[in-house]
């Protein structure tokens, strides 16, 4: 991993961030007044794909305003590099070897062999996905509105599922349709192809076509722990808020398992709602911050800590309690360097959201629980929130300052909390020095 190529790709993140602020701020992009920072954290929550909003993209966007955010959803989902890279390669342009190194860091991507057929696959499966959803989507929102506007409407909230951003042409989210059967399970399914990561995608096509006949450890981890977090999510909400009365206490129960499962599914870095989330009680809210910090997997429009390193720390712990220094899983084991890189991200992305809680606590003295929620699902990219009071997130509560606070969260959360850091603090120089081995007491 190369600093200076982790600094093109933030770099790029910041120019798309720059160019989609001065395209919202255009009087033509709005409907109310727009100021500055709220443009920012506009642009920067859709280039990142979280969906925390300042403003109702319903109501306060007009309808180029609502292409601008789609666009900056779309390409930030599948990465600026991997947008310029596709068209270049379209346009028949050869890529130096750096230039796919760079691809490579974008993508999460292995190797710099066979990137380009990779990269292409990518963008017709991005296609077949979202047209796929489009249809559906479509289709469920003819029945309530004019043809072209369901269409829109559709297109809209396909391409912001899949890519796990969370934004909606509706001021009040999807909770309307919490108990509309194709929107409990369209939405999610987008959100979950999206989160598992275009390799495991792939990887799934080609072993159901026979031409595969082993699915790596990568994809093993990231399927198993992706159900587990998701179930494990459903039975939390359930039993926590079985008898609360604000959220699912009046339901019925396929109605709380739906509003459960669709709960479950979106604290995977996704962002939409069909439950108001200030009416669930705080121990809720605190085991939702761990499921959202958790996030998606690696190569994905997804953001958190990533399902693969969650899954490398629980099994170097299991290992290490077991007093076994041989960690393995799926009968191939695993590097001690990738288990103590687990360990750092999950530190440093826990002191990084820590640091900004009690910054945010301190400077913007709300409700401490909501707060760290919205932390949370801003570095992991989320967009789920406990609202102000109204439409918008709980950001919109916050000043200039604490929404910058949260504005660096995003960025940093879809670069990725290992990657930020490099470009930060830069990499340790290789040494070939090796001291003499202490003995601690732990």
């Amino acid at each position: 991993m190369q600093t200076q190529d982790i600094k093109i790709i933030f770099f790029s993140f910041v120019i798309l961030i720059f160019i989609g602020t001065s395209l919202l701020l255009l009087p033509f992009s709005h409907t109310t007044d727009l100021g500055v920072v709220d443009a920012i954290f506009t642009a920067t929550s859709a280039v990142c794909v979280t969906g925390l909003i300042v403003k109702d993209t319903a109501s306060d966007f007009t309808l180029f305003g609502q292409a601008v955010i789609l666009t900056l959803i779309q390409i930030g989902g599948i990465g600026y590099m991997s947008a310029v890279t596709f068209i270049a390669v379209m346009r028949g342009k050869r890529l130096s070897y750096r230039d796919r190194l760079i691809l490579k860091e974008s993508l999460n991507y292995p190797g710099v062999s066979g990137i380009f057929r990779f990269l292409k696959i990518v963008f017709a499966s991005i296609i077949i996905i979202e047209s796929i959803g489009t249809l559906i989507l479509t289709l469920r929102f003819w029945v309530d509105m004019p043809f072209l506007e369901a269409l829109w409407y559709g297109f809209f909230h396909a391409i912001s599922a899949f890519n796990n951003a969370g934004f909606s042409l509706f001021s009040t989210n999807l909770m309307e349709y919490h108990n509309d059967f194709v929107i409990n399970v369209t939405i999610p399914l987008l959100i979950i192809i999206g989160g598992l990561g275009y390799i495991v995608v792939l990887e799934l096509y080609n072993y159901k076509r026979k031409s595969l006949t082993r699915l790596s450890t990568h994809t093993k981890i990231v399927l198993w722990t992706s159900a587990v977090m998701i179930l494990a999510g459903m039975a939390i909400v359930l039993s926590l808020e079985w008898n609360n009365p604000a959220s699912l206490g009046d339901k019925g129960v396929i109605e709380k398992i739906a509003s459960a499962w669709f709960v479950s599914v979106n604290y995977r870095t996704a962002g939409f709602n069909t439950l108001d989330f200030s009416t669930l009680n705080d121990s809720s809210l605190f085991f939702g911050t761990i499921f959202m910090m958790s996030g998606g997997s690696p190569g994905g429009t997804a953001g958190g800590i990533k399902t693969t390193v969650i899954a490398l720390a629980l099994i170097g712990v299991w290992f290490t309690l077991r007093g076994q220094n041989n960690p393995h899983i799926f009968r191939r084991s695993l590097a001690p360097y990738q288990i103590n890189k687990a360990y750092a991200i999950i530190f440093i992305a826990s002191f990084y959201v820590l640091i900004s809680t009690v910054i945010l606590n301190e400077s913007e003295k709300l409700h401490f629980v909501r707060t760290l929620f919205e932390t949370c699902s801003a570095f992991a990219t989320v967009g789920i929130s406990t609202g102000n009071g109204g439409v918008l997130s709980y950001s919109a509560l916050f000043s200039d300052v604490g929404k910058f606070n949260i504005i660096f969260l995003m960025l940093m959360g879809r670069i990725g909390v290992f990657a930020f850091t490099v470009v930060i603090v830069g990499k340790a120089v290789q040494t070939r020095i090796k001291y003499a081995q202490a003995k601690v007491i732990l």
